[in-house]
């Protein structure tokens, strides 16, 4: 692992960089190590930099690894990852992914560490920390929920992969930390569930929307305990912490669709997690770049996609080549024909009337992804990662997977009637987890997601080789490609300790 001791150090060093986003912080009175964690305000800043390793592996390379790489999405880019041009080796956007996503697990133990032994709560009667003191816990539930999320992204990514809670405060820690072989994934994720069911019900019952800044709290947790038990096949524990993001967001009908999904509309009421992007021309910036394989293409200048004006998009944006949905997606799934109104935010077969030139089999990626007047390739959108449509169709799939179909149809047609589709049918067992599968490919796509779905199901390889339509990557894939590989330095630097046998099966 790649793992640094003087942590102090890399926090201060990224906090200029961080000024960009909705979260503040102030390091200015923080000097050295033994003065951290002296008030709230240090405390939420120490939190603040949790965040920021996220932002750094969430780019158009992530969506090719994680949408374009399966039943539902291709991309003929140059970059290999969309073909599956990777190995222990070069292990292209795996490596960004490891090594931003141990960072935060790096600086998230760090801040539960100093947040926990904090004198900046103490109660003034009893002059000893105050455990239930609100932020206190509100801190504390922050930073566990980004631990998780970023072991939550190492398990989905990697698999098994080391797994550590310790602080990095001594040299001997950081060096039997970097020796920690593999972790059976259904343990690290089993950790992480315990840790978050503790702190989960002690902070404040609310939507992300409505907390501070948009902070994430107790419904990223719930939602991130039942991703991780469902992998698990925890059924029943999974459902238990969606039923907690139901009582938290209410009836699903009151979300408006197209409110709500547009990666342009910041923070709306039915997100649960997005990750957080400012962009102002000339100004303060943080962006990415997911929207520049979104869009039609070519960009030629006049503002003109594929041989049509397109006024939002105005004409400085950098247009790469596009993320484009499968056959089997835009003629089957979501066809042009169907009444489904999701249809025209995923996907683009036309703008104002003019259809596009090079959409006679399939179209482009809609507007729920492109960034009005975006400026070269600062994306300033924010990304949408978890929404609680995810979760009423993860309630569907649960019931389904505890034999109670009709409450699995219950919430499948919570999504169906609200896109405009008709109530399901029901006809079989098989055939409603089928349909399960499918309402998430239309209700999430491009979400970031669809890969992990597949092979959570155990389906990936198969249903990618059938149903992508890119050949480049058909002529490359292997049944080990589920997972990346562990970067080979990493494996060196553990003296062997991490292993990739999986891909070493096919000669990688």
């Amino acid at each position: 692992m790649k793992m640094k001791y003087n942590i102090i150090l890399t926090i201060v060093a990224v906090a200029a960089a961080f000024q960009a986003c909705s979260l503040q912080e102030d390091l200015s009175p923080i000097s050295t190590p033994g003065n951290y964690f002296r008030s709230k305000a240090e405390c939420e800043s120490v939190v603040n930099s949790c965040y920021i390793p996220m932002k750094s592996f969430y780019t158009y390379t992530y969506m090719l690894a994680t949408e374009c790489c399966t039943d539902m999405a291709y991309c003929p880019s140059g970059t290999l990852d969309a073909r599956l041009d990777i190995s222990p080796a070069t292990p292209r956007h795996g490596q960004s992914v490891w090594t931003n996503c141990y960072l935060g697990v790096q600086r998230c133990n760090f801040a539960i560490a100093g947040i926990e032994k904090s004198r900046a709560f103490v109660n003034k009667d009893t002059k000893e920390i105050d455990e239930t003191n609100a932020e206190r816990v509100r801190l504390l539930c922050e930073a566990k929920v980004l631990r998780a999320f970023y072991y939550y992204t190492l398990t989905c990514f990697f698999g098994d992969v080391p797994f550590y809670f310790n602080d990095v405060d001594n040299l001997a820690t950081l060096d039997s930390l970097a020796m920690l072989p593999r972790m059976d994934a259904t343990a690290t994720r089993k950790a992480c569930i315990r840790d978050l069911q503790e702190i989960a019900p002690l902070a404040t019952q609310t939507r992300t929307s409505d907390n501070k800044e948009h902070r994430l709290g107790a419904a990223t947790a719930y939602m991130l305990i039942a991703k991780m038990a469902m992998w698990d096949k925890d059924w029943d524990t999974a459902l238990e912490a969606l039923g907690h993001i139901e009582e938290i967001y209410g009836d699903f009908s009151q979300y408006d669709y197209a409110e709500n999904v547009m990666f342009r509309n910041k923070n709306t009421p039915e997100s649960i997690m997005e990750i957080q992007h400012t962009y102002t021309q000339g100004g303060t910036i943080y962006t990415s770049n997911v929207a520049c394989i979104c869009m039609p293409h070519p960009r030629t200048s006049g503002g003109y996609y594929d041989g049509i004006q397109v006024a939002e998009l105005g004409d400085q944006a950098t247009a790469w080549a596009a993320m484009r949905p499968n056959v089997v997606f835009c003629q089957g799934l979501q066809s042009k024909m169907s009444k489904d109104i999701r249809k025209n935010y995923n996907m683009a077969w036309s703008y104002d009337g003019h259809d596009f030139k090079s959409v006679n089999t399939r179209p482009w990626c809609g507007p729920k992804f492109w960034c009005p007047n975006m400026y070269q390739t600062s994306d300033g959108n924010n990304y949408k990662i978890f929404r609680y449509a995810d979760a009423i169709l993860m309630i569907a799939e649960c019931y389904n997977e505890l034999n109670q179909d009709p409450k699995a149809v219950e919430y499948l047609n919570k999504t169906r009637t609200r896109a405009g589709l008709s109530e399901y049918v029901y006809r079989s067992h098989v055939r409603l987890q089928d349909e399960i599968r499918n309402e998430r490919a239309r209700e999430l796509f491009g979400e970031f997601q669809r890969k992990f779905d597949l092979v959570r199901w155990g389906i990936w390889y198969e249903e990618t080789l059938a149903n992508n339509d890119y050949q480049a990557l058909k002529d490359n894939i292997l049944p080990c490609h589920r997972f990346y590989p562990i970067p080979e330095q990493e494996v060196i630097k553990s003296k062997n300790a991490l292993d990739n046998k999986e891909y070493a099966k096919y000669g990688l």
